[in-house]
């Protein structure tokens, strides 16, 4: 049984690329080299790591332009997958909802799931001005794609993930959208808030230039302060990724 990720939220530069990447970064460090595809047909941040050997998937001839049905392709590729394989896909804020009433429309998940294949959708909501933004999108995949555990990471790269509700101060799993949503939940996951100053301008360096924590580690640019903070980050994230049982 072949398990596939979709990074999948319609507001952009909320860290889609990022989680993708920590996801399959997540699986190398056990040992699984994961499959990995990029459908963003603007932003190639994912496929531009060449640690993923990631597969950069045309959704149709033109940026501008998305043929629903070139997604096909990309379920026929799942279908014929291996036991045990791993895919890893990131779709961009352009092709969210493209992609969203594609599977609903075309049974897709149903047709992956009743070939032994588990589809892990992976919502990301983050703090600040796009937490509105960002549920709106989680509560749009839920709805379009149901019958599927769901897996919610919570950014807080721009603060907090909670809202103010009748003048007090609410947590995501304290929401009423979370309670709607809370049997179909396989696991929530914090991506901590880190200190721009340091942690987050050692993070940028290695986002800007798509390198995986372990390649960081090797880069001769960076001071081994630094390498030892993003050490410290990445033992982080990936305990946070293991206690959710991918």
């Amino acid at each position: 049984m072949a398990k596939v990720f979709m990074t999948l939220q319609g507001k952009g530069g909320v860290g889609k690329s990022l989680v993708s990447a920590l996801v399959a970064q997540h699986f190398i460090e056990r040992g699984i080299t994961p499959r990995c595809f990029d459908t963003d047909p603007v932003n190639r941040t994912f496929g531009s790591y060449q640690a993923f050997n990631t597969t950069k998937f045309q959704l149709g001839h033109r940026v501008d332009q998305i043929d629903p049905r070139s997604f096909d392709g990309l379920i026929e590729e799942i279908l014929s997958a291996e036991p045990e394989e791993v895919f890893v896909i990131d779709n961009g804020a352009s092709t969210f909802l493209p992609l969203i009433n594609y599977l609903a429309e075309s049974e897709a998940v149903s047709i992956l799931t009743e070939s032994g294949h588990s589809v892990i959708p992976i919502s990301i909501l983050t703090g600040g001005q796009a937490l509105k933004d960002t549920a709106m999108g989680l509560s749009q995949l839920a709805q379009l794609v149901p019958a599927v555990e769901l897996l919610i990471v919570l950014n807080e790269y721009f603060g907090p993930i909670q809202s103010v509700v009748k003048g007090k101060t609410v947590q995501f799993t304290e929401t009423r959208l979370y309670s709607e949503l809370e049997e179909r939940v396989r696991s929530v996951i914090v991506l901590p808030e880190i200190n721009p100053a340091t942690f987050g301008k050692d993070l940028d360096f290695i986002l800007s230039r798509h390198l995986t924590f372990s390649e960081a580690a090797a880069d001769e640019g960076l001071s081994i302060i630094a390498k030892h903070r993003l050490k410290s980050l990445w033992g982080r994230i990936n305990e946070a990724l293991s206690e959710a049982n991918l």
